[in-house]
């Protein structure tokens, strides 16, 4: 299984919440030797399956599941949103205070991947199983990632048409 840290994470503390995108499309990587992006649409055969939400690809640090409805997962034209439900545990606290903070890396996603593209030393990913999304506590493979707590959660969709117009 491979595993990418990526793009950007909001909390509510208020709301108990995490949401950003666990992946970015048309984004550049640097992994080992090789250069890597995601096409659009490489998550969409693989959503209809049980997926956890973990700290750093612990599974004994799990946040949430697809399976109960306490991880929300769409693929839209950006990339894959997410939204955890995070639990009163002492991960789920830490992790909060964390984002809070700003002290989180980014976010993470452990996949298989099922079809790629490859030109010199540049992989196109295709499409993938994916197995998890992580809270990343470190450095994220991408480098635009960004971690950020807020009081409230805001839709995305109307944060990004305020930045649109600003």
């Amino acid at each position: 299984m491979e595993r990418r840290e990526v793009t950007e994470l909001r909390a509510s503390t208020e709301q108990r919440t995490l949401e950003g995108y666990a992946a970015k499309f048309g984004t550049e990587a640097r992994i080992d030797n090789f250069k890597e992006t995601i096409r659009q649409g490489a998550f969409g055969g693989t959503l209809d399956k049980d997926i956890l939400a973990l700290v750093d690809h612990d599974p004994s640090r799990l946040l949430a599941r697809t399976s109960t409805g306490t991880l929300e997962l769409q693929e839209d034209t950006e990339g894959l949103w997410f939204r955890i439900k995070v639990p009163n545990t002492s991960t789920g606290n830490d992790i909060l205070e964390l984002a809070k903070r700003g002290d989180l890396g980014g976010m993470s996603f452990g996949f298989i991947p099922d079809q790629e593209q490859w030109n010199g030393n540049t992989r196109e990913i295709l499409s993938v199983d994916l197995r998890e999304i992580s809270v990343a506590s470190a450095w994220p493979a991408y480098p635009e990632t960004t971690v950020q707590a807020r009081t409230k959660t805001p839709k995305l969709n109307q944060v990004k048409r305020f930045l649109e117009t600003v």
